[in-house]
C-alpha cells in the first residue's frame, strides 16, 4: 500500500512543514516516506503507521515465537555484548545505585547489572514475550507499558538506559522531560540510537535495515540530538560509532535488502520467522546464512573506516551526564 501524504506531522515536535526524502517500505509491504522535518531536523516515517500497523508490527513474530528470540548461540553472542553495556553502568555509577532499563527485552541486560553489585534494577517494557522473559528474572521490578510521569520520584534514579529503543517512542520529547525530572543530579543516561547520517544510511536509504519501519518512527542525526539533549539538562560524557553488535549486520543486511525482492530476510530467518520467509528455499537461507558468518569479519574492518575514522557508523551510542 503507497502511503500518499507527505505533508505528515513531525513525530518528535509535531511540526507539519517537512521535506520529502526518499521512500521505504516494511516487511508486510506497506510503503512509508522518509521526511524531514524543518524544525527540529527530525527524520520521520510519513504518514505516521496507525495503531493497527505498529500491533502487526509488534506481534510474536518480532520477539520471537519460541523460548528465546534467537537461537541459543545467538542469545549467547548478544549476552556478550550485553554484559559489556552492564559495564557501561559500573564505569559512571558505582553500587549502591538505582538503574532504570527502558525497553529492557527479555531482561538479560539488567541480570548483568545485579551481577555487579547492589544494584536496584527496574525495567519498562511492552506486553508481550520480551516482557513475559524479563519478569522471570528475579531482582527486577518490571512494569508492563511505558514511562508515565509517576512511575518514580523525582531525582530518585541514578541511570536511565535506552538501547534502541528512543526511535521507537510515540512521545520522545515527553519521555525525555520525565528521564531527566526522574534523574539525580550527576545521574547517567545512556542512549543509542541508528545514526540517519551514517555512510550506510546514505548508501542504502529506504533499503537500510535499520530503518526498520514502521517500528522505527523517527531518527535524529548526533549532531542535531547533541544540541536538543542540552534543553533537558544534560552533557554528553561519551559518543561512540562503533558496534560489532550492530553495524556489520546492517551493512550486509541492507546488501541482502538491495538485491532481494523482500527486506529482512536473514535477520527473519534468524528469528525462526517461518511465515515470511517461505518463499525462499532452504538453500537459499542456508547461503545467505553462510555468507553472514563467512563475510562477517570483512564488515568488521568496513565498520573501523566507517565509524573511527569517518565517525559515520550505523548506530551511535551517547552517555550523558545531568548537569
Amino acid at each position: 500500500m503507497l502511503a500518499t501524504n507527505r505533508e505528515a506531522a513531525c513525530v518528535y515536535c509535531n511540526t507539519v512543514k517537512s521535506q520529502y526524502q526518499y521512500d521505504t517500505t516494511d516487511i508486510f509491504g506497506d510503503v512509508y516516506h522518509i521526511n524531514k522535518c524543518d524544525n527540529c531536523k527530525a527524520f520521520f516515517l510519513a504518514p505516521q503507521p496507525s495503531a493497527a500497523q505498529l500491533a502487526r508490527a509488534y506481534d510474536d513474530s518480532y520477539y520471537g515465537e519460541k523460548e528465546n528470540k534467537f537461537s541459543p548461540l545467538i542469545e549467547k553472542i548478544l549476552d556478550y555484548f550485553r554484559s559489556k553495556r552492564a559495564n557501561i553502568i559500573t564505569k559512571h555509577k558505582l553500587p549502591p545505585a538505582k538503574v532504570l532499563d527502558i525497553g529492557c527485552g527479555n531482561g538479560r541486560f539488567l541480570q548483568y547489572v545485579l551481577d555487579k553489585g547492589n544494584f536496584d534494577v527496574y525495567g519498562i517494557e511492552l506486553p508481550g514475550k520480551a516482557a513475559d522473559r524479563a519478569a522471570s528474572i528475579a531482582g527486577i521490578t518490571l512494569k508492563r507499558g511505558m514511562l508515565a510521569p509517576n512511575d518514580f520520584a523525582p531525582e530518585s534514579l541514578d541511570v536511565v538506559t535506552l538501547f534502541h529503543v528512543f526511535e521507537h517512542l510515540t512521545a520522545p520529547a515527553e519521555t525525555l522531560k520525565i528521564i531527566s525530572q526522574i534523574l539525580k543530579k550527576d545521574g547517567i543516561l545512556v542512549i543509542s540510537f541508528p545514526n540517519i547520517n551514517s555512510l550506510q544510511s546514505k548508501w542504502f536509504k529506504g533499503d537500510w535495515l535499520h530503518l526498520d519501519p514502521p517500528r522505527h518512527l523517527f531518527f535524529f542525526e548526533p549532531t542535531d540530538f547533541k544540541l536538543l539533549i542540552t534543553d533537558f539538562g544534560f552533557e554528553v560524557l561519551e559518543e561512540n560509532y562503533f558496534s560489532t553488535e550492530y553495524n556489520p549486520f546492517g551493512m550486509q543486511q541492507s546488501i541482502l535488502n538491495r538485491l532481494l525482492e523482500k527486506r529482512e530476510v536473514l535477520y527473519e530467518h534468524l528469528k525462526g520467522n517461518t511465515n515470511y520467509t517461505k518463499s525462499y528455499s532452504a538453500w537459499h537461507l542456508a547461503a545467505q546464512n553462510m555468507a553472514f558468518k563467512l563475510s562477517y569479519p570483512l564488515f568488521v574492518l568496513s565498520d573501523v573506516f566507517e565509524s573511527v575514522v569517518c565517525k559515520r557508523g550505523a548506530t551511535v551510542e551517547f552517555v550523558l551526564r545531568k548537569k
